[in-house]
């Protein structure tokens, strides 16, 4: 998915940087039918803009007009149509006079080759930066598609930290060319509704766009599945006429209630967006039919008071349906949304939803960040809105300088633009928003990363629970640190924000290179063992990978490696190539069938090595290693069924190894006993484990209901295979115990 596509109504290349003419001029040809001229735009303008920014606007329009004088549109229509029906969007949003320009300009830097000095001079630094935010990124060959769509995004984004405004016209940009999306062939279609859907939707969505975010997403679903489209808009009209007579009932008898309640209320029905019913058909398995509140009402009262009555009323009007409601104006969303939601059988049992709010919550409900520049009152300084968008935006720059790589970011952005969130609390009562699914590590990162880098437990509602509990609405959570903990590459596995995940990776690939080094150079040597080289490298092949892989030295190489950043493989692969299409003289011509020495594990090694948690391998088991990319070596045991799996879906990421000789320590394992639930026996049972020689690390009991025995757990710490045979049948003499056996994934 490209980002930031070639402009979706060019005609063929973009001619040349036109000849300005010595005449101005107000007015474009005459436009089609349908299509912004200059004179509406300037008529929204007047509303709100002083005569002497109005003029500033003209500049602007009569420079981009002469910019892009001879462009035309796929359509046929002047491309200056364009640039005015994006900035006329921006208008309805009362932007200020600087994004208006910069919404006409926003396509002068990189179709006509304007320097962004001469913008600065013609109409200020500000409007320029604007300009260059909004700009593609400038002609430079990326390795990859991938790359190239994740630079895109990342410059965009970062644009957006710097001034919101970017990313309003950006949006507003993309509103206009999928309204004219229509004269694209189908696959260019799908492409850009495709890249709309994933990315400009939610960031609608997370601004607060409201209005923007379910026109987006309607018509991104028309282009992307246009017979569902067609076919449920059939529906929906067909529909409308039959519950007409109901939402016009349903209408009079909570306009009369609320009157009666002494309550001053504007209520109107609403449709729910297309896309909206098809997701709810789709995820809920539903047929059109079954779909029963395709309309909503909502009522605007004057304070937020009167919302909880208003609530009351309707209450009483009809049944609530249970679990149906929600308070946004108590905790709001993380966008700024606030309305109270409840859900009512209606007449003939029909589910009917209410969102009740005031004007303020409407205005914000509608137009998120914008409303800022809608409605402005003569406090100068940022609203709670502003402040927690502008914190969201500042985060996207945590993450930037703690990542490297260009599609790593864009997997973070997209993580944290999910739209559904949870509302916890801090021991200060102070309101934390997160991602859904976050766990409380995830918590601990929102706080500060040194809280996160040291976090070593957690209470949540007073009780300690693991770091990987997810949290959910209303939780009060408390982290313990420890200034000698670190991360532990198995965060990764459960953390879902993505500054957790950014600042954990970035911990991960400063610390014990040393050790990534020398795996990588094991995981190398054995890989190009596999295709017959052996020995040392020559100097032009190292000088030739290191130019080509883009590493300044063989150790970041091995050490890439080591973190499962390379693949061993791919590396080996593209080495003997060089080697066999080169000058160069093979080390050595050790047969591709031979035997290739396993990796050695001994069970002590730091983070780039780790036992994998599902199967707790041990000494005398069978193993194998897996590469998982920024966790180095993950150990299984060759029988673990998860590993199975994922070693069908990636063969290349997997790798022999083998137990080395000299383990001088303990390791993990969990063992499950079943039991006659009589005195003294847990007693007997750790009694027995120390006698053995063995250390509990972890006990748990539940029922066995079937067998009306009780299942005891242990994580127990031993030498190896032998030393836990040993164990086992120890305890298969203790009196109560019916079974015991090793416990697996």
């Amino acid at each position: 998915m490209n980002l930031f596509p070639p402009d979706t109504t060019h005609s063929g290349n973009p001619p040349a940087r036109a000849k300005r003419s010595g005449k101005p001029h107000d007015t474009a040809e005459a436009p089609a039918p349908g299509v912004a001229s200059v004179t509406q735009l300037i008529d929204k303008l007047s509303d709100y803009l002083t005569p002497a920014e109005l003029k500033k606007v003209r500049e602007a329009y009569r420079f981009s007009d002469e910019m892009h004088l001879g462009q035309v549109r796929k359509s046929g229509e002047p491309y200056i149509s364009h640039p005015i029906a994006v900035a006329e969007i921006c208008a309805e949003w009362k932007l200020d006079a600087q994004a208006i320009m910069a919404a006409l300009l926003h396509d002068v830097i990189e179709d006509q080759d304007v320097k962004k000095e001469e913008l600065i001079e013609r109409f200020g630094a500000p409007v320029a930066n604007l300009v260059d935010g909004l700009s593609k990124l400038e002609k430079i060959e990326f390795q990859s598609l991938v790359e190239a769509q994740a630079e895109n995004f990342r410059k965009m984004l970062l644009a957006m930290a710097s001034d919101v405004r970017v990313i309003l016209i950006k949006l507003a940009d993309r509103l206009h060319n999928m309204r004219t999306l229509g004269v694209m062939v189908p696959a260019k279609k799908r492409r850009i509704a495709g890249e709309t859907m994933e990315v400009y939707v939610p960031i609608a969505h997370r601004l607060g766009l409201n209005n923007i975010y379910r026109e987006l997403q309607d018509l991104a679903f028309s282009h992307l599945y246009p017979l569902r489209y067609r076919t449920l808009t059939k529906a929906v009209k067909s529909a409308r006429g039959n519950r007409r007579e109901v939402v016009k009932k349903i209408l009079e008898s909570v306009k009369q209630t609320l009157a009666m309640a002494g309550i001053q209320a504007e209520v109107y029905g609403r449709e729910k967006t297309l896309f909206g019913i098809y997701k709810k058909m789709r995820n809920k398995h539903l047929s059109f039919s079954q779909v029963l509140d395709v309309y909503g009402f909502r009522v605007v009262v004057d304070n937020i008071p009167n919302c909880y009555v208003a609530l009351g009323t309707l209450h009483g009007l009809y049944k609530p349906m249970p679990g149906k409601f929600k308070d946004y104006i108590a905790i709001r969303k993380i966008n700024g949304y606030q309305s109270l939601h409840t859900t009512l059988i209606g007449p003939y049992g029909t589910p009917v939803e209410f969102q009740i709010r005031t004007q303020d919550m409407h205005r914000t409900a509608e137009s998120g960040v914008a409303a800022h520049w809608l409605y402005k009152t003569g406090d100068q300084n940022m609203s709670d809105l502003q402040q927690r968008t502008h914190a969201w935006l500042q985060s996207l720059l945590d993450i930037q300088q703690q990542t490297g790589d260009s599609a790593e970011f864009l997997e973070h952005v997209k993580v944290d633009l999910f739209p559904d969130s949870v509302y916890v609390f801090t021991p200060k009562s102070k309101i934390i928003a997160l991602p859904r699914g976050a766990t409380a590590l995830d918590f601990a990162y929102s706080i500060h990363t040194g809280i996160g880098d040291h976090c070593v437990a957690v209470k949540i509602n007073n009780e300690t629970q693991p770091l990987r509990t997810e949290l959910h609405n209303g939780d009060i959570v408390e982290i313990v640190t420890d200034p000698d903990s670190r991360p532990s590459p198995t965060w990764l596995s459960y953390v879902r924000t993505g500054k957790a995940r950014s600042a954990i990776r970035h911990h991960l690939r400063t610390i014990n290179v040393n050790e990534s080094v020398e795996l990588g150079q094991d995981l190398l040597a054995q890989a190009l063992a596999a295709r017959g080289v052996t020995g040392e490298l020559p100097a032009s092949t190292i000088e030739r990978v290191l130019a080509e892989s883009s590493a300044k030295s063989m150790d970041e190489l091995y050490a890439d490696i080591g973190i499962g950043k390379r693949m061993p493989a791919l590396v080996a692969r593209h080495i003997f190539g060089l080697m066999d299409g080169g000058d160069d003289t093979l080390p050595s011509s050790a047969p591709l069938s031979g035997e290739i020495d396993p990796v050695t594990i001994y069970g002590s090694e730091g983070v780039s090595v780790q036992l994998a948690p599902c199967c707790l391998p041990i000494p005398g088991d069978g193993i194998v290693g897996q590469l998982r990319r920024d966790q180095g070596l993950v150990v299984h045991t060759a029988d673990c069924l998860p590993a199975k799996r994922l070693r069908a879906k990636e063969p290349d990421r997997w790798i022999a190894v083998q137990w080395g000789e000299e383990l001088n320590r303990r390791f993990d394992c969990r063992i499950r006993l079943l039991i006659n639930n009589e005195k003294g026996i847990l007693a007997r049972v750790a009694a027995e484990i120390g006698e053995s020689d063995g250390n509990i690390t972890y006990v748990g009991m539940d029922e066995d209901d079937e067998n009306m025995m009780t299942q005891l757990r242990f994580t127990i710490q031993v030498k190896d295979r032998v030393h836990l045979a040993h164990l086992i049948r120890n305890l298969r003499r203790v009196a109560g115990v019916n079974r015991v056996e090793r416990e697996r994934a």
